[in-house]
């Protein structure tokens, strides 16, 4: 069995699969700001009620991004914990390609999108192919604003991201012509898709150095400098939190 891991988006997923594709169970963690909170107890919760034992797993599929910086750190520090504590190899895999497994068998072009930061989306191309019965990609993942996606998209295009609300309407604004939405409730990346693709690349490629295996960004950070000088009397820990005393005690 294989455990599949997404956290590169708002929305959290954890999926169990069979060996062979076959979905056995799945949970999607719809907390914004407080999945990170919300993804151990739901990861003991998929176990428990899909009945199976952690020791019954072959190894562990994850997103690797692009996506969130602290969301992906989450999800591939989970993985690597459980399978050094398993001995059980790692396989991961692009975000964005494992979005564009959700929608198999279009006979369009298919563009998925992550939300990124400052107005910016993470952003691939990819084309089935009957042939080889997959996705194949186009173009490689990239960081774009916008506007900029015009430099993928050649004739009608499929679009599917994590943020239906935010996403569609300025897709449809900007590409109206050749934008087709893939229908709302396809709008997050599930763990399933992660698994599927896992599999595949597992058995195509091999696995990850569990060592080296490391996530995506992309980008560079965010780094920003503290806005709160240190206080006197308190250490660099504390610099800028108000209620640092109460806490710690």
């Amino acid at each position: 069995m294989i455990l599949a891991i997404n956290t590169s988006t708002t929305q959290f997923s954890i999926a169990i699969l069979e060996d062979d594709g076959a979905i056995l169970a799945e949970e999607i963690i719809f907390s914004g700001s407080k999945s990170f909170y919300s993804f151990m107890p739901a990861l003991k919760e998929l176990f428990s009620y899909s009945r199976v034992e952690t020791a019954q797993l072959n190894a562990v599929a994850v997103s690797i991004g692009p996506g969130s910086f602290t969301g992906l750190r989450v999800g591939l520090s989970a993985a690597k914990g459980m399978c050094r504590a398993l001995g059980i190899p790692i396989v991961g895999v692009s975000s964005l390609e494992a979005m564009a497994v959700q929608v198999p068998f279009s006979g369009y072009p298919v563009c998925p999108l992550i939300s990124s930061r400052k107005g910016e989306l993470f952003a691939a191309l990819f084309k089935w192919s009957a042939t080889q019965n997959r996705m194949m990609r186009i173009t490689e993942d990239k960081c774009f604003r916008l506007k900029e996606l015009g430099s993928l998209i050649h004739g009608e295009t499929v679009f599917i991201g994590n943020d239906f609300e935010g996403q569609a309407e300025a897709i449809m604004n900007l590409y109206d012509q050749n934008a087709l939405l893939a229908p709302s409730f396809m709008w997050t990346l599930k763990a399933s898709a992660v698994g599927e693709l896992g599999i595949r690349e597992a058995l195509e490629r091999g696995y990850d150095n569990l060592d080296e295996l490391v996530p995506a960004y992309l980008r560079a950070p965010d780094i920003r400098p503290n806005p709160f000088p240190p206080l006197a009397g308190r250490g660099v820990r504390e610099a800028g939190n108000r209620e640092s005393k109460e806490i710690d005690k």
